[in-house]
C-alpha cells in the first residue's frame, strides 16, 4: 500500500479574530500547493484517494489537485487534532487495494511517517507543502517492508 501524506501549504497566521479552523493559504502558499499539486498530478495513480483535513488552509491546498481534475473528500477526523491512530484508519492502512493521499497537519503527519517507518516515539517534521510517500510491499517469501519512497519539496518542483 501506498500512504501519501502531503502538509497543507503555507497559511495566514491565526489572529483573535481569525481562528485556527479558518486560516487560509497565503500567495506563497498558493504557489506551494500548485507545484505540488502538478507533482502528484503527474506521479500519483488514477486510483489514488483523497482525503482532506476539514480546515481551511487543507481544503484551499487540495484544490490545487481539484484543478488537475482530481477529486477528494473531506474527513473531519483528519482535523488538527487527529492522532496516528484516526489517520491510519482512515487511510485503511495497510489494507487498502488503492493508495491513499492524507492533506493534513503536524504533528500528527510527523507522527505518522514516524510510527510506519520505525520511530514510534519520535515526530518528524514534515514541512509545509512538503509531501512524504510511504510504501509497504511484500516480496515473495519475504517479510512485509515499508520504507520512505519520497519526500517531495514544492521549491523542487519545476512547473
Amino acid at each position: 500500500m501506498d500512504l501519501i501524506l502531503w502538509r497543507h501549504a503555507e497559511a495566514e497566521p491565526a489572529t483573535a479574530e481569525l481562528t485556527d479552523e479558518f486560516r487560509k493559504l497565503t500567495g506563497k502558499g498558493n504557489k506551494q500547493a500548485s507545484k505540488i499539486a502538478y507533482w502528484l498530478d503527474s506521479t500519483l495513480p488514477e486510483t489514488c484517494r483523497i482525503l482532506a483535513s476539514p480546515t481551511i488552509r487543507t481544503r484551499d491546498t487540495a484544490e490545487a489537485l481539484i484543478a488537475c481534475g482530481r477529486k477528494y473528500k473531506i474527513m473531519p477526523e483528519l482535523g488538527p487534532a487527529a492522532t496516528v491512530s484516526d489517520v491510519l484508519t482512515a487511510a485503511n492502512w495497510p489494507n487498502s487495494r488503492e493508495p491513499v493521499l492524507i492533506i493534513g497537519h503536524q504533528p500528527y503527519l510527523g507522527q505518522v511517517a514516524a510510527e510506519l517507518l520505525g520511530h514510534p516515539l519520535q515526530e518528524y517534521g514534515v514541512r509545509k507543502g512538503n509531501v512524504w510517500w510511504i510504501t509497504q510491499k511484500q516480496r515473495e517469501n519475504e517479510v512485509v517492508q515499508t520504507y520512505l519512497k519520497a519526500i517531495m519539496s514544492p521549491d523542487l518542483v519545476v512547473k
